[in-house]
C-alpha cells in the first residue's frame, strides 16, 4: 500500500482511509483518516500502551472522552491521547465529521481495521462477538475496557 492508495474500510457507520502505513515511514508514524457520521461513534472504550494517538479535526466535531474527560475536536483542533489513557469517541452533533488519527510510532495499521471489519460483518447487523473483537484489539496493541 502506498500513501496514494484510496482504500476505504467501512466498519458499521465509520469509514477509515489509511493514508500512511508504518512501513512507509520506517515505523515512525501511521496516519488514518476517518469519517464519523452524526449520531455514531466508537462506544467501546480502550487504551493502548505502545503508542500515542493524536487526533486532528478536519470537518465537523467529534467528542473524544479521554480518561473520563470529554473534549470536542473540530476543524483545525487536535488532542493527544497518551499511552495507557482509556478513551472512546462519538459524534453527537448534527453534522458528519472527519478527522485524522496520527499514531506514533506507526504500529497500528490498516490490517487492524480490516480484522475489526471482519468481526463486525460476521455479526450480520447484530452485536459483534466481543470476545473475537477483544482478541483482534489485543493482537494489535489495544486493550478493550468492557
Amino acid at each position: 500500500m502506498s500513501a496514494s492508495t484510496q482504500e476505504e474500510i467501512r466498519i458499521g457507520d465509520l469509514t477509515i482511509r489509511p493514508r500512511i502505513e508504518g512501513h512507509e515511514s520506517g515505523g515512525t508514524v501511521a496516519i488514518h483518516e476517518f469519517d464519523v457520521p452524526a449520531g455514531s461513534g466508537l462506544p467501546l472504550p480502550h487504551s493502548h500502551d505502545a503508542y500515542e494517538e493524536t487526533i486532528y479535526g478536519v470537518a465537523g466535531t467529534v467528542t473524544f472522552t479521554i480518561a473520563g474527560t470529554p473534549t470536542d475536536i473540530g476543524p483545525g483542533e487536535a488532542v493527544c491521547i497518551p499511552r495507557g489513557a482509556v478513551h472512546s469517541f462519538a459524534n453527537t452533533g448534527d453534522d458528519d465529521a472527519t478527522a485524522l488519527a496520527i499514531v506514533t510510532p506507526g504500529i497500528l495499521g490498516a490490517d487492524y481495521f480490516r480484522e475489526v471489519k471482519a468481526v463486525v460483518d460476521a455479526a450480520a447487523g447484530g452485536p459483534p462477538d466481543l470476545a473475537a473483537l477483544g482478541e483482534v484489539m489485543r493482537r494489535h496493541g489495544l486493550t478493550p475496557v468492557l
